[in-house]
């Protein structure tokens, strides 16, 4: 299993078709015996909360946000978390929107 999420702080390898998250998306991550939380935001993104569960390197979870144009929305993600060659973590994530149409594919990468 890959090192805990707990204080780590991940942004957007990309922007996403259909999201809203983007490159100026950042997301600070906690976790505690198999729960993780996380708030984000920028970009497209005002404000941003996911709450869900870890097991091994999958991450399981529902996401609410606020955009910039004040519309807010929710949905579900299954994260598959790696690790880099340099020691960051990655998440590659399949995600779909609950409260619209709409679903996809993305990433996060590790800040250092």
């Amino acid at each position: 299993m890959t090192p805990s999420l707990d204080g780590r702080s991940f942004a957007a390898v990309g922007d996403t078709v259909e999201g809203e998250v983007g490159e100026g998306t950042v997301f600070a991550y906690h976790e505690n015996d198999g729960e993780i939380w996380a708030h984000y935001s920028g970009g497209a993104v005002r404000r941003g909360y996911l709450v869900g569960t870890r097991a091994g390197d999958r991450l399981d979870f529902r996401y609410s946000q606020l955009n910039a144009r004040g519309e807010t929305s929710s949905g579900h993600c299954v994260s598959s978390v790696s690790q880099l060659a340099d020691g960051r973590l990655r998440m590659d994530e399949t995600w779909e929107w609950e409260s619209r149409p709409g679903a996809g594919t993305s990433a996060v990468e590790e800040i250092t």
